[in-house]
């Protein structure tokens, strides 16, 4: 068996997700404008791990690179109420890349990349693939089996950016918690 992700669009997921799972992986606006909302604005970025490494072979396959590209990884937790990781985000892109887009993401720091990435209507986003995430992916505080993680790529012109967001159980608690309230 292997352990990478099988990523499928959302469409062709089995076993396929619930409404409420769908309709979060397949939010077509800011992950983070829709986080802040559901924590009523006590919304933070924790920055994990921001380095050069080589890319994973399925980053590379998905940003058209040959395997073992180095690239800038950025690692972060999109946290909720509380600072309460919600979101486990990995964005990936080649040193290239990275270089002919003319984006400082060495510096983003707490900043949200989703707002870099959505002020700058060159970027076009590539359709969302979906996965449970491989556990050992994850870091190991909140490393679980069958998470649901979606990704895309923000594209301008031949190069591009991905970003793979994992929903982390206590985001799902908050879902419920807001729609109890409802």
């Amino acid at each position: 068996m292997s352990d990478l992700p099988c990523w499928l669009s959302l469409a062709s997921a089995t076993p396929a997700p619930d409404d409420c799972v769908r309709d979060w992986l397949s939010e077509p606006g800011s992950l983070t404008l829709r986080l802040t909302a559901l924590a009523g604005g006590d919304f933070s970025v924790r920055p994990l791990l921001e380095e050069w490494q080589a890319l994973r072979d399925d980053e590379c396959a998905s940003l058209g690179l040959a395997p073992g590209t180095v690239g800038w990884v950025r690692e972060v937790y999109l946290c909720g109420r509380g600072g309460q990781p919600w979101v486990f985000a990995r964005s990936v892109v080649g040193r290239e890349a990275l270089q002919a887009l003319q984006l400082d993401l060495e510096h983003l720091g707490s900043r949200p990349l989703g707002h870099l990435l959505f002020s700058d209507k060159a970027f076009g986003r590539s359709p969302f693939e979906v996965c449970h995430y491989p556990a050992h992916w994850l870091p190991a505080e909140v490393a679980r089996a069958g998470l649901w993680a979606r990704r895309s790529r923000f594209q301008r012109g031949k190069v591009g950016v991905l970003v793979a967001e994992i929903f982390l159980p206590e985001h799902w608690q908050a879902v419920r918690a807001e729609a109890g309230k409802s």
